[in-house]
């Protein structure tokens, strides 16, 4: 297989590691995000990546953030290198296709989790006390229904080698205050929803997703980092659902299964064997692809 990009460098002040993503500055407006091929699972970042990995998910991000921008202002400024800054340009070859130029912003320190179905953590915490963030939810769901209404199941945001943590949305208004936190869920509720009948009209299930706001200079909430990408969500694919166990996915979820399959300490960081590699890359290629209606040539 092609190698992975593992490492970003340029001569930039960097800002910031990602499990994925590097963060430059630019100037006193604006950032620029580079997703590398590195691929974490259980938040341990693996010692093999997945070739082409960021560009994938840099390409998914830019498709839902114009998309969904009806919806409320995101920080996506530019992904074409032709539009970045002059100084930016020189790194083309590396830039091309896995960067985004975009907006400073304050990132609200609460991961907004939505979910409509029940899988994950979120299935576990059920199971334990028929809850998800200590929201109550009816008896007799099964792993992978789908749940009455949606529902909007925060979390810390955890630093590297760390995990995040589920909270309440209470406890989320505690930390960031309640009329963010409301704001916050209603934003992300309403980003979910367009997102999942979209995402059903083209075959895939929408299960849950991770997403990010920020505040701007003028104090306006707005969508940032990655959105609606296989690293962030779960994408089932619809002809095969069926509730009442663990469902196909083009997400990492693959990863993941594997890992357990190998009783994973979930601490120490292991080289992936190459059919899990091309199984997940191929899987994060075939969402992108039904999703946008694109195809991408590397």
């Amino acid at each position: 297989m092609d190698t992975a990009q593992l490492t970003i460098d340029l001569p930039l002040e960097h800002l910031a590691s990602g499990k994925v993503r590097e963060v430059f500055a630019v100037d006193d407006e604006h950032l620029l995000f580079v997703a590398s091929d590195r691929l974490s699972a259980f938040d341990v970042i693996m010692k093999n990546g997945v070739p082409q990995k960021g560009i994938i998910l840099t390409q998914m991000a830019i498709f839902w953030f114009e998309q969904l921008a009806h919806l409320g202002p995101h920080h996506l400024v530019a992904h074409e290198v032709a539009d970045f800054p002059a100084s930016l340009k020189a790194h083309a070859d590396l830039l091309r296709g896995r960067s985004m130029l975009v907006k400073r912003c304050n990132i609200i320190p609460i991961e907004a989790i939505v979910r409509g179905y029940l899988a994950g953590s979120g299935w576990k915490e059920y199971q334990a006390q028929q809850t998800i963030c200590d929201i109550p939810l009816p008896a007799g769901l099964v792993e992978s229904s789908k749940l009455p209404t949606s529902i909007f199941t925060p979390s810390t945001k955890a630093e590297i080698g760390d995990h995040d943590e589920n909270i309440s949305p209470e406890r989320a208004a505690e930390i960031i205050g309640s009329d963010l936190s409301n704001a916050l869920s209603e934003r992300s509720l309403a980003t979910y929803q367009a997102a999942h009948d979209y995402a059903e009209q083209r075959g895939i299930i929408l299960a849950d997703t991770k997403f990010e706001f920020g505040l701007d200079s003028s104090g306006s909430l707005i969508l940032a980092d990655e959105v609606l990408t296989p690293d962030s969500s779960r994408f089932w694919p619809a002809a095969d659902y069926e509730a009442g166990r663990t469902q196909a996915s083009y997400d990492k979820q693959f990863v993941r299964n594997w890992l357990e399959s190998i009783d994973f300490d979930k601490q120490t960081a292991i080289t992936l064997p190459d059919d899990v590699v091309k199984g997940t890359q191929e899987r994060y290629l075939e969402a992108y692809e039904k999703l946008t209606g694109k195809t991408l040539s590397f």
